[in-house]
């Protein structure tokens, strides 16, 4: 830089020595005809005369200078005016600004500088402006909300994730204490900002039934940054690991604890008379035969729960698996004074696993045979709606109450714990359905009124129209596996 400017003032002090000398030389040819003429033609002229013309040349001579000076002084100043203009537009943010260059001299090369100078911080602008927009994209696509702070505590940035979560009450320039209310991340961000330390925290009061956890870090240059990681579904995941945890112990504890009475009271008698024996082993087959069933029922559904669960999916005809259903399961009610009816079916064609099929009717009839008593009948029926076939098992029992129909489904979840265990199920029936129905595309619920009886009804696609379509099996395979309980 230095070595730049000392050419450039070289410079521009020769042209002004130039422009004194060129003054000097304008000066004595004005003196030099002025005097000429004068001798010339006023040789008797005085001495105050002589004066006087003198004067006027003098005056003449200084008006061309001053008139030469104020030109260049006019010029310089104009092209110093024009880069004041170019520095002030740079400093307002317009850094396309530039400086002519159509003039060779002295100032030329300084105004080139600066021109590459805008260039350049023009470059890098967009550069850090590109990097930002990319940094915004990139956290506005994370998962985890963040939020950045001054060290005032003032908002600084958000991204969209965070903006979700508090909504318009977060924006930056707004005290981040008037958007959130949650005290375990206000008290995180304080230890952050006063501390300058990591602070990790638990936000639960942030946004109703959601829980977050907090990782607040101060920033190099002041302030702090917030990670907010939704974790509600790792609690939900947790809490119902716990849940099924405790349920199957409970389970087991029941025919464990009477198993283990009766064989301790049967090795305490020396001589056990053949009646009780006989008893108490009923009652000990009676609760393995419970265990047992449990166990199978937890097979089959960690089976279908699993990612690696697997159906042999076919075009089956609708009647055709009302039919199966009625003529398969029919067994089982005879002795329970309870009829099993057809409310008819379409023969159109859905995509059914057989066995799947048989383990879902199966599920849902003995569901219902718990409750049908009072009703003596259960119908099982379908029809058929623009893309699916609907299957009902309904029956004329109690019913089930509204608050119930939501969370039927749940494993474990019972509505009338004691008739559920009186009867041998275990509580994982209508699970194990509900799964076997998705797995298959398809949907399950359940409708009811107490004193009008419950409806089971699930859906199933239609299968695909095609010339060469495989011949439809009438009669489903009626070997499955076993028929679980269900879960009412």
């Amino acid at each position: 830089m230095g070595r730049g400017r000392a050419p450039m003032t070289s410079k521009v002090f020769i042209k002004l020595l130039g422009l004194f000398f060129l003054l000097l030389a304008i000066q004595a040819l004005v003196m030099e005809i002025l005097f000429h003429g004068f001798v010339e033609h006023v040789a008797g002229a005085t001495l105050r005369s002589l004066d006087r013309e003198a004067l006027w040349a003098g005056l003449i001579a200084l008006s061309v200078a001053l008139l030469l000076a104020a030109w260049v002084s006019l010029r310089v100043s104009g092209r110093l005016q024009q880069v004041m203009n170019f520095a002030r537009r740079i400093a307002d943010g317009d850094l396309a600004a530039r400086l002519s260059e159509t003039n060779q001299d002295e100032l030329s090369p300084m105004e080139a500088a600066l021109n590459r100078t805008a260039e350049r911080l023009g470059q890098d602008f967009a550069e850090l402006e590109s990097s930002r927009h990319e940094l915004a994209v990139m956290l506005d696509s994370m998962q985890e909300a963040v939020v950045a702070v001054t060290p005032e505590g003032v908002v600084r940035w958000s991204n969209a994730v965070m903006q979700r979560i508090a909504g318009m009450q977060i924006k930056p320039g707004r005290p981040l204490i008037h958007a959130v209310r949650d005290p375990e991340l206000l008290s995180c961000v304080r230890v952050a900002l006063e501390r300058r330390e990591l602070c990790f925290g638990r936000a639960n009061s942030l946004a109703q039934g959601r829980v977050f956890e907090i990782n607040a870090a101060p920033l190099p240059s002041g302030g702090a940054l917030l990670v907010l990681h939704d974790v509600t579904g790792i609690e939900a995941a947790q809490k119902s690991r716990r849940e099924f945890v405790a349920n199957v112990s409970h389970e087991l504890r029941t025919p464990l604890t009477s198993i283990q009475g009766y064989v301790e009271t049967l090795i305490e008698d020396p001589s056990p008379g053949s009646e009780t024996t006989r008893e108490f082993l009923g009652i000990i087959l009676k609760n393995a035969s419970r265990m047992n069933r449990l166990t199978e029922d937890l097979l089959a559904l960690a089976s279908v729960e699993s990612p690696d669960y697997k159906l042999s999916l076919q075009p089956m005809r609708a009647s055709a698996l009302v039919k199966d259903a009625i003529d398969s399961l029919g067994g089982l009610l005879v002795d329970s004074g309870i009829k099993l009816q057809s409310a008819g079916a379409p023969e159109a064609l859905v995509m059914a696993d057989p066995d799947a099929m048989t383990q879902v009717f199966g599920n849902l009839i003995e569901n219902s045979l718990k409750y049908a008593k009072e009703g003596k009948r259960i119908r099982v029926g379908a029809r058929e709606l623009e893309t699916e076939i609907q299957f009902t098992i309904q029956d004329f029992g109690p019913g089930i109450a509204f608050e119930h129909l939501e969370r039927i489904f749940e494993r474990f979840y019972r509505v009338d714990k004691a008739r559920s265990r009186e009867s041998g199920g275990t509580g994982l029936g209508l699970a194990i359905v509900k799964h076997i129905v998705q797995a298959h595309g398809g949907r399950i619920w359940a409708e009811s009124e107490l004193g009008n009886g419950a409806s089971f009804h699930f859906t199933l696609p239609l299968a695909p129209v095609a010339p060469s379509a495989p011949r439809p099996a009438d009669a489903p395979a009626t070997t499955a596996s076993p028929v679980s309980e269900a879960a009412s």
